[in-house]
């Protein structure tokens, strides 16, 4: 039932948004120059339902004003000549289809279920995408200018009551070293031999990239699509793996083997277009061995009792030990993606992280422990806890950023908004009489306006 009603949606999702002409039809909103009909609304609606989407109102009043207000903001994109570009729109066309066939299973079976092929499903993907980019785009554009200085922080923080104070959460700030355990020769040797049995195999025709990439690949994320990536850019992938990739020319011949920090990669050319590039790839990783990761462990151990006998510093470590990119010029502080900064709510740290942490003191450093690093491999690892700060009220003092972001994000709805207003007094506006009697977002739909 579950899956019966994941491909409802997903077919609801690339049904176009102008529907087919029938007699059942009818205009329900005129926005300037553009019709909104009964029955887009109603695929929005029925979208909503397989998505669990709750409206706040009657969905009649909701959707027609959400999809007007998409009218006036692709207008004003219009007149400004604010577009996506065809290169934004494919990517995101590419991340929906790569979604669709991980959620039905293949592309085979996509177009079977759709009764379409790949090439029908793009286009009829590429306009939605464009026109969601474009909007996203158009309102960027409106809030680009918008600043918040500390002063207007205070003021917005001196005016808050006790009970609207936010509560942060308890963050820490964490330092880490990773080691990677030595990997033999012979295991080195053992999956590359692994790989040229697999060219071997696709050369002869016994057996199909893709076959092998779905049975054998240790990439999660294209496996179970036959290898495949979708369409990238240059700046997409690692430095070893696109000088491959955008090399190759003959979609019959596989790569020679690529080494990256991920393991070692086949690949196989599926289409160039522009600058783009679509491949399938074969990722096999060399096994860690119990016993390296044994020697890796005590190595650290030994390098925490040499910090905690002050013979060198957690940081003079991390420059000359670690093997973490990410942290080793920092310190080994490790940045927070979501938030740029260095502090973690406790659900955000990697689980192994978070172990290790949560009843560590402040400058304490961990015992070793094994964990997946960011490249899907193991790594052995220590961490210090540099901070610590308790669950608590917001303050000026040691929050002013979390209250700088919510001032400014209050800022662009409020700019949102009038920019909204003022757009309606200016632009023709007619609703059916049937769709009129609705608490709208908005009221300045109806006001003022002509029938």
């Amino acid at each position: 039932m579950k899956n019966w009603m994941l491909l409802m949606l997903l077919a609801l999702m690339i049904m176009p948004l102008q529907a087919q002409d029938n007699v059942t039809d009818e205009v329900v909103w005129v926005v300037g120059d553009e019709a909104i009909l009964k029955s887009e609304v109603e695929q929005v609606r029925i979208r909503a339902q397989y998505e669990g989407r709750k409206f706040d109102g009657d969905p009649y009043c909701v959707i027609p004003e959400e999809l007007a207000l998409q009218k006036l903001f692709l207008n004003q994109a219009a007149i400004d000549s604010i577009e996506a570009t065809e290169t934004e729109v494919m990517n995101q066309v590419e991340y929906q289809m790569n979604y669709y066939i991980n959620q039905i299973g293949s592309r085979e079976k996509m177009e079977e279920y759709f009764q379409k092929s790949s090439m029908d499903i793009r286009e009829e993907l590429r306009e939605t995408a464009r026109r969601d980019l474009t909007m996203q785009m158009m309102q960027r554009e409106l809030m680009k200018d918008i600043k918040v200085t500390p002063a207007e922080v205070r003021r917005y923080f001196s005016k808050l009551s006790s009970d609207s104070i936010p509560y942060i959460p308890t963050q820490v700030e964490v330092q880490l070293i990773t080691i990677e355990p030595e990997i033999p020769e012979e295991e080195i040797d053992r999956v590359k031999a692994r790989l040229r049995e697999f060219t071997d195999r696709i050369n002869t025709g016994e057996t199909s990239f893709a076959t092998l990439a779905r049975l054998y690949s240790q990439d999660p994320g294209s496996a179970s699509n036959g290898g495949e990536t979708g369409f990238r850019g240059k700046g997409y992938w690692v430095p070893e793996f696109t000088n491959v990739a955008f090399n190759l020319n003959d979609p019959k011949k596989v790569s020679k083997i690529v080494e990256t920090e991920f393991g070692f990669h086949i690949i196989q050319l599926i289409e160039k277009r522009g600058d783009r590039v679509n491949v399938r790839h074969i990722l096999l990783k060399p096994e860690v061995a119990e016993d390296d990761l044994m020697v890796a462990l005590s190595r650290l151990d030994s390098i925490a009792d040499d910090i905690r006998n002050n013979k060198f510093t957690f940081e003079d470590a991390v420059i000359h030990i670690s093997s973490d990119k990410d942290t080793r010029m920092n310190k080994g502080l490790m940045p927070n993606q979501n938030t740029g900064t260095s502090k973690f709510e406790m659900q955000e740290l990697p689980q192994e992280i978070a172990r290790a942490v949560n009843s560590m003191n402040i400058n304490e450093i961990s015992k070793p422990f094994i964990m997946v690093n960011a490249k899907g491999k193991e790594v052995c690892a220590i961490v210090k806890l540099k901070s610590r700060i308790k669950g608590h009220k917001a303050t000026l003092a040691d929050d002013f950023q979390t209250l700088k972001d919510v001032v400014l994000d209050k800022k662009r709805a409020e700019k949102i908004e009038k920019w909204i207003k003022e757009k309606q007094k200016s632009t023709y506006v007619r609703i059916n009489e049937k769709w009129r009697n609705c608490d709208f977002k908005y009221p300045g739909w109806i006001a003022g306006k002509d029938e």
